[in-house]
């Protein structure tokens, strides 16, 4: 989707400068791994307008493979506008009808012929049309047949569908995957539980299980729970955050990390996408990075 925010932190309302971005929470995570060294490839559909153009070369320029984007002629390209210093931090959601929600399970043999070694989807796309729900399915459905990872991101949106619906497919997708992410909040909103390990007991499925909140993470892999604080930072705007988490456990996870510094670099991570007004930010160096965690958690211990 194309991004349009405030320039400032100032309210979408009076604010008279906008900055115009990419986002959607596969394309950052695709933006991060991408940035940090490891082969990243985006798939979706875009509107054949300026928009779409403009998206489809942001992203590109992270050194995303765009190679299977499709441009639609009939159809938008979805835009969505940030309202950074509202008190509610508000999002405010314009994609119905978007050519990225024509997309069907006939996308899912050209992803296979790229030979993915983990695909990540997150539940916004399943929410977004039938169609794209039945792509879903048919690739996590296939994914491990062929080998392939299955990394999962909740993202709740309450825009997209009631609490009930939401609840019983996102399960589907979180019992199905090897690797899922999920806020704390979310699952209270979804399943009624604030509480991490007895998530864990109603989600045994996966074979590791990321929980978040505001002061940090938990791992749970196999019968093993780790955690790792989140760094204090300062909040410009929050959304974005969570995909950059997921970008940065899984890089993590690429390299051998092990648990721990999975979830430790997904702090850092997330820590410059809080920093920026658009969905992704531009990082460090993997080197930079190494040093940064280091810095971070030398002092600070769990």
């Amino acid at each position: 989707m194309a991004v349009v925010a405030p320039a400032q932190l100032e309210p979408l309302e009076t604010a008279s400068q906008f900055i115009v971005t990419s986002g959607g929470a596969e394309a950052n995570v695709a933006t991060y791994l991408a940035q940090l060294g490891h082969e990243a490839a985006w798939v979706s559909r875009l509107g054949s307008d300026p928009l779409g153009r403009r998206v489809f070369q942001d992203i590109a320029s992270f050194g995303v493979d765009v190679s299977l984007v499709e441009f639609d002629e009939s159809a938008p390209t979805g835009v969505y506008f940030k309202d950074p210093a509202s008190q509610t931090r508000s999002v405010y959601y314009y994609r119905t009808g978007s050519a990225a929600s024509k997309i069907g399970p006939e996308f899912a043999q050209r992803i296979w012929e790229m030979g993915p070694q983990i695909l990540h989807l997150s539940g916004i796309t399943p929410a977004i049309s039938a169609s794209a729900a039945e792509l879903s399915r048919v690739l996590f459905d296939e994914a491990a047949s062929r080998g392939v990872l299955r990394s999962f991101d909740v993202n709740y949106r309450t825009a997209l569908w009631v609490p009930k619906q939401a609840a019983s497919e996102l399960s589907w997708f979180i019992r199905h995957s090897d690797i899922c992410f999920m806020g704390l909040d979310e699952a209270q909103s979804l399943w009624g539980e604030a509480q991490a390990h007895r998530l864990r007991e109603f989600f045994p499925e996966p074979a590791t299980l990321v929980v978040k909140d505001h002061s940090g993470a938990l791992s749970f892999h196999g019968e093993d729970c780790f955690s790792a604080a989140a760094p204090l930072r300062q909040v410009k705007e929050p959304v974005g955050a969570g995909d950059a988490f997921a970008a940065g456990w899984l890089a993590g996870a690429l390299r051998r990390m092990d648990q721990q510094d999975c979830l430790r670099l997904g702090h850092v991570l997330a820590g410059f996408a809080l920093g920026s007004m658009a969905d992704h930010a531009t990082i460090p160096t993997w080197e930079e990075l190494q040093v940064l965690l280091e810095a971070e958690y030398s002092e600070n211990s769990d």
